[in-house]
């Protein structure tokens, strides 16, 4: 039914053979027309008929997400491409694969990290071997420098204190009983624990310690974590077996991690030698390990989304046949879902090549049931009004076949928003965005966007049309970046004395200037306003009384449609008692209003129409004086106003009364129909006797009651709501004007070309920061609130539920694997 309605909608049966209801509902997947209910709602997952191949291909999700998350930590991505006939496997041997690759690369990533682990430990120790041979050599140098001074109190012969260069002079002289050999440790410690590393040190020792450190270059990677970090090499000096146990917990207990260190230089060179061989196998090793790896990675690569497509329709598959309800004795599924009528064909045609394709002997039944429950709501978009609708949906997706806002929404909305953001330069910018959001439509649609991105990019259409209207509303404005461009001809407005011109006329701010001619301007606002001293006058008064039209003409629309969705749904009560009076009190008052504002414009006369709205209520049948506008506008208003009160109660008790009637003559029918005997529709009369013993007066008259009072100050409330549309026109413009005065033009009065740089480049942030920014949500969102509430609220109920068929092509926005 387009989009003014929404799909006619049934619900169907399907009774489906048992050895064709895989294919079946995989035809009716890859179709996606029909939205299946859940049969067995009471059964939980685990007691379902396909409970262990949904934990067959949970396990299967499993290993394709650490295949995906393993090609990102490689820096592949997989490869995208069609399936080639004669590729496809079956789930079993899809999963016999996906366990066998699984094994091959947890092996091969559990050797890389056990060789990793290898090589990062031998950079390490070869690092100490490094930093260890300096520190010993630097010593020596400073002991041989000390030997060859003079000689002193018996001192120890040259060759023997080289020997022990860590040695105080006065450990030296000391008894070889009473001597202490001095061990020591080398390792690496975390740069970030070295203060308090030391610092434990020194208390747990009782500064019975030396420690010499020095930092280390580049970070290297830690062992125990792979991760980078910054280490400090360190050697420390100490005495006794118990000072070692207390450091080498000290050590454990800050990642320290410790290596050996020979003192003899030989020994240092031939370990330093054997280190960097082994790196060099160990490297060779990893490359190979690496290329393995890869390897397997290109082959995943190659078919990951093969895969990842095969298990996720296969998922989908059993999900929905754990939907259906299965009958043993029949050898057999029964599946009950809502479907379009007329994609009735299409449905059946499926179901006749799933039961060709997989050889069944019966055929599928399928039949239509009747109910009395609400169908779900289907509008078929496309990529244009698919962004409208959603704006409908966010307030509530539309009760079956009602008149739906969003083909209206398509015109009105960006309409609204381009009165309150009218300049068409600004529209230009506004209209270039959104043309390279559409050019450029298909490279977007492959990518992740963020939040913001992803918003605009789905309403590039809506966005379109904001601009073009934007573009026309500045043409009518006649603002240009604020500024009144002579587009259309000449201004009907002249200086008084002609040697002067319009733009230097000295009495253009005390006297004003002079109308040459009663031809009004060709199109839009005459450009000589702007910048006039009754320019804020002028434009307040043009943009207020055409926001009234605009929202007296849209309320009515709504009106209108609440028409239509009465005759629809042959409700004549609806039509009487909810249309008429709801349309003749809002034009008896806000209609009469309108009426006023237009033949004012016309008759170019000044009548205060604030002074005859208020007094039509204080005071219909005073004289209006200079107030008139036409003979007997008196009686007119008499007449509307008596009109309008009518309507209030015509609102408020006619339709529960006859609401109340007719439940009482069903109710007198039913009574009838049993004394006559009628006993073939007892269990149907008992059902309709429940819903209509549910019938509460009260509660009904409550009901129109707040009905009624909503819709009474509702109609004030809501034409005082599209005042924002002048408000905000308003505040659009002077912001405009004031960027363009007080930003551009200061900047521009400068001879200084950097000056006038630095002007325009703050003048094009605060352009597109304020006005194509924020300025556009703020319109967006005000435009949104009027349809919401000043639109909707007349004809649209939104308490449906939407259409959610079976579809392969949904899967992947809603099952991320």
């Amino acid at each position: 039914m387009d989009l003014f309605r929404s799909e006619e909608m049934m619900l169907v049966q399907l009774i489906i053979p048992a050895e064709s209801a895989h294919d079946t509902v995989t035809y009716v997947g890859e179709l996606g027309l029909i939205q299946f209910k859940d049969l067995n709602p009471d059964k939980s997952p685990f007691q379902r008929t396909y409970a262990n191949q949904m934990k067959r291909i949970g396990e299967m999700v499993r290993k394709l997400r650490y295949f995906h998350d393993q090609m990102v930590k490689a820096g592949q991505t997989p490869v995208k491409r069609a399936v080639v006939e004669g590729e496809e496997v079956t789930l079993d041997e899809l999963e016999i694969k996906l366990s066998d690759l699984e094994a091959e690369l947890l092996e091969i990533n559990a050797n890389t990290d056990k060789l990793q682990r290898k090589y990062s430990e031998l950079v390490e120790l070869h690092l100490v071997l490094e930093k260890g041979a300096q520190f010993f050599s630097s010593a020596r140098n400073g002991a041989a420098v000390q030997q060859r001074r003079p000689a002193a109190d018996g001192l120890l012969s040259t060759e023997e204190g080289i020997d022990r260069p860590l040695l105080s002079e006065q450990e030296m002289q000391t008894e070889p009983s009473k001597t202490a050999r001095l061990g020591f440790i080398t390792g690496l410690v975390p740069k970030l624990k070295v203060t308090s590393f030391e610092r434990i040190l020194f208390r747990a020792t009782r500064g019975n310690m030396f420690l010499k450190q020095a930092p280390i270059e580049q970070p290297v990677d830690d062992p125990a974590t792979g991760e980078k970090v910054e280490k400090t090499f360190f050697i420390l000096l100490f005495a006794g077996d118990r000072a070692r146990t207390k450091i080498m917990k000290i050590c454990e207990a800050f990642g320290a991690n410790l290596y050996p260190f020979p003192e003899e230089p030989n020994k240092q060179q031939q370990m330093k030698a054997e280190v960097e061989a082994r790196l060099a196998e160990l490297q060779t090793t990893l490359d190979a390990g690496i290329h393995q790896r890869d390897t397997v990675l290109n082959t995943i690569g190659y078919n990951l989304e093969k895969w990842t497509d095969k298990v996720r329709r296969e998922k989908a598959v059993y999900h929905t046949l754990n939907m259906l309800s299965r009958d043993v004795t029949r050898k057999c599924f029964v599946g009950e879902g809502w479907c379009p009528v007329s994609s009735k064909p299409k449905i059946q045609d499926a179901l006749q090549r799933a039961a060709n394709d997989s050889n069944s002997q019966v055929n599928t039944i399928f039949q239509v049931l009747h109910t009395k429950e609400s169908p779900p709501t289907y509008h078929i978009t496309n990529k244009f009004t698919n962004a409208f609708q959603e704006i409908v949906d966010a307030y509530g997706v539309g009760r079956y076949q009602e008149v739906n806002p969003a083909l209206f929404t398509i015109i009105t909305f960006p309409f609204l928003f381009a009165v309150m953001f009218g300049d068409w330069g600004h529209g230009i910018a506004l209209l270039l965005g959104a043309l390279y959001l559409i050019i450029n439509e298909e490279k977007f649609k492959s990518q992740k966007l963020g939040d913001i991105m992803d918003m605009a990019f789905g309403g590039r259409y809506v966005i379109l049309l904001m601009a073009l209207f934007s573009i026309y509303t500045g043409f009518v404005y006649n603002e240009f970046f604020s500024v009144p461009l002579h587009l259309f001809g000449e201004s009907s407005y002249r200086c008084p004395d002609p040697q002067y011109g319009i733009a230097n006329c000295p009495m253009a701010s005390t006297s004003g200037l002079m109308k040459w001619r009663d031809t009004p301007y060709p199109f839009g606002v005459d450009p000589i306003w702007h910048g006039s001293r009754t320019e804020l006058p002028f434009l307040n008064s043009m943009k207020m009384k055409m926001s009234i039209l605009l929202g007296i003409a849209q309320m009515n629309l709504g009106i209108i449609l609440s028409y239509f969705n009465a005759q629809f749904f042959r409700s004549s009560l609806d039509i009487w008692y909810q249309f008429v009076p709801q349309l003749l009190f809002l034009n008896c008052l806000f209609g009469y209003l309108s009426f006023l504002i237009l033949l004012k414009w016309s008759q170019g006369s000044k009548p205060d129409l604030y002074h005859i709205m208020i007094y039509m209520f204080l005071s219909p049948t005073e004289d209006l004086g200079e107030n008139k506008l036409f003979e007997g506008q008196t009686y007119v208003q008499i007449v509307l106003l008596i009109t309008s009160l009518i309507a209030v109660p015509w609102m408020l008790l006619p339709k529960p009364l006859a609401l109340r009637s007719q439940y009482l003559q069903k109710l007198q029918g039913r009574t009838y129909g049993v004394l006559s005997g009628v006993d073939n529709n007892d269990v149907e009369d008992d059902g309709d006797q429940h819903e209509e013993e549910e019938f509460e007066f009260s509660e009904v008259l409550v009901h129109q009651m707040i009905h009624t009072i909503e819709f009474v100050l509702g109609a004030v409330s809501n034409t005082a709501s599209y005042l924002r549309l002048w408000a905000l026109s308003l505040a659009h413009a002077q912001l405009s004007a004031v960027f363009y005065d007080r930003v551009l033009l200061f900047a521009w009065e400068y001879s200084n070309p950097i000056i006038k740089l630095i002007g325009f480049v703050v003048f094009a942030f605060v352009t597109i920061g304020v006005l194509l920014i924020m300025e556009t949500l703020s319109a967006f969102l005000h435009a949104l609130r009027l349809h919401w509430v000043e639109f909707q609220n007349k004809f649209y109920h939104g308490d449906g539920y939407k259409f959610h068929p079976f579809s392969f092509e949904t899967l992947a926005e809603e099952d991320d694997i």
